[in-house]
């Protein structure tokens, strides 16, 4: 009893009740211009009147005038809110946005009928049924509705008739409660078949979560080279100046306060544009931006970038690299760094030379330092450093090599720059 107590009154069959009551409403003005349209047929007098027939009439015109409107972009989405919040059905089986082919919109609009046409059908049941059933439930208790035209057509010539429009009355709401139950019941195993997605639908998601993707592990690599750099580089140089700090003491008491000076400088310029590049991918992340434009820096930063490294980086321009697309400018500004990340890492100090030159419509990158007594093994972590040198170099349809040659390790790129965008 429980269980059919819940189904019949509980939360979700209430939730559902009230979306078949949304249906009837929305299908109120389809009616009223299915009446006026059966209007001249019936008659004029019988056009707003009480009429089984005529109702019947205007509901049949009504649903086809449904059917055409649901063929709007809109209705999908309203749809799909209705049901997901009233049908009890999980949110992801329906499909977001507007419907897209033939055979998505003929099925919104099979649902959109199937609501409203449902819908209106318990609403005029729910508005009419429950007075009647109540006032013959009444009867044994009313001698005014026993003369009434209810009491005669119930038959007092025969009074256990009269006692048995009790039983008779609960009857009734308890069957317009089923009857409500079932109706939910139907629109919601048909939520997901009209309303879920198409396979246009699904191949749209797919697309949208592959560009999310893309942008999540863009927004790695420059997490990875912005700050991986600054901290290689914040770390050479702190402990260059504690070296020289000890070495001076031990020396004369004293210490060589410009190099210190210089360090402090170069850790203080290096985590301030470290802070503002990470502030500016952050931003992104919480505005749910998807453009893949990060505002990070191109080659016009290459001074400061060298700088930040320390002093023993050797670098020479070849070809004005202002006019270089911002993808190629940004891309091998990310080379240089993680090239720099690498080599403060390793060379100690020796010193790193960065080549770049514009030759046509080629960029070159090449970097090269001597190699500590045992070659850099890689981090436990697997270093997506050099692994993401070789990515972006190949998103533009250049190459990038990294690896010991000849006692030196050389970072050597090539970036095409016609064809970038």
């Amino acid at each position: 009893m429980r269980r059919l107590g819940g189904a019949l009154f509980g939360q979700r069959a209430r939730r559902r009740w009230l979306h078949l009551v949304l249906g009837g409403a929305l299908f109120m003005p389809y009616w009223l211009v299915g009446t006026v349209a059966v209007g001249p047929v019936a008659g004029g007098g019988a056009m707003f009147g009480s009429s089984l027939s005529v109702q019947l009439a205007a509901y049949a015109v009504g649903l086809p005038l449904a059917a055409v409107t649901a063929l709007f972009p809109l209705t999908r989405p309203m749809s799909v809110a209705a049901a997901r919040a009233l049908c009890g059905v999980p949110g992801e089986r329906f499909a977001e946005g507007a419907a897209r082919g033939r055979a998505a919109k003929a099925r919104t609009a099979g649902w959109f009928t199937l609501h409203l046409g449902v819908g209106a059908l318990v609403s005029g049941a729910s508005l009419a049924l429950p007075p009647f059933a109540l006032a013959v439930a009444a009867l044994p208790f009313s001698a005014e509705l026993r003369a009434s035209e209810l009491g005669g057509f119930w038959g007092l010539d025969r009074p256990w008739l009269t006692w048995a429009g009790l039983p008779l009355g609960i009857l009734m709401l308890l069957g317009l409660a089923a009857a409500a139950a079932a109706a939910g019941a139907l629109l919601a195993g048909a939520a997901s078949r009209l309303l879920g997605p198409s396979p246009a639908d699904r191949l749209a998601a797919a697309e949208r979560r592959a560009a999310e993707l893309a942008v999540r592990n863009r927004l790695a690599r420059e997490l990875h080279d912005s700050v991986g750099h600054a901290l290689s580089a914040v770390t050479l140089q702190a402990g260059a100046a504690r070296r020289v700090l000890d070495t001076s003491r031990r020396r004369d008491g004293g210490a060589d306060l410009d190099f210190v000076r210089e360090a402090l400088t170069a850790i203080e310029e290096t985590t301030r544009r470290t802070v503002g590049e990470l502030d500016s991918v952050l931003g992104l992340l919480r505005s749910g931006e998807d453009d893949g434009e990060l505002g990070a820096p191109g080659l016009d930063a290459l001074d400061a970038l060298v700088k930040g490294a320390g002093p023993r980086v050797a670098l020479a321009v070849r070809g004005d690299l202002a006019g270089l697309p911002e993808p190629v400018s940004r891309e091998a500004y990310r080379i240089v760094q993680e090239g720099l990340t690498n080599a403060v890492r390793y060379a100690r100090e020796e010193t790193v030379t960065v080549r770049i030159a514009l030759s046509g419509d080629e960029l070159e990158i090449a970097m090269e330092n001597p190699l500590p007594g045992t070659v850099p093994v890689a981090r436990p972590d697997g270093g997506r450093g050099l692994r993401g040198v070789a990515e972006r170099a190949r998103l533009l349809g250049g190459t990038a090599q990294a690896g010991p040659a000849d006692g030196m390790w050389r970072l050597a790129a090539r970036l095409p720059v016609g064809g970038a965008r």
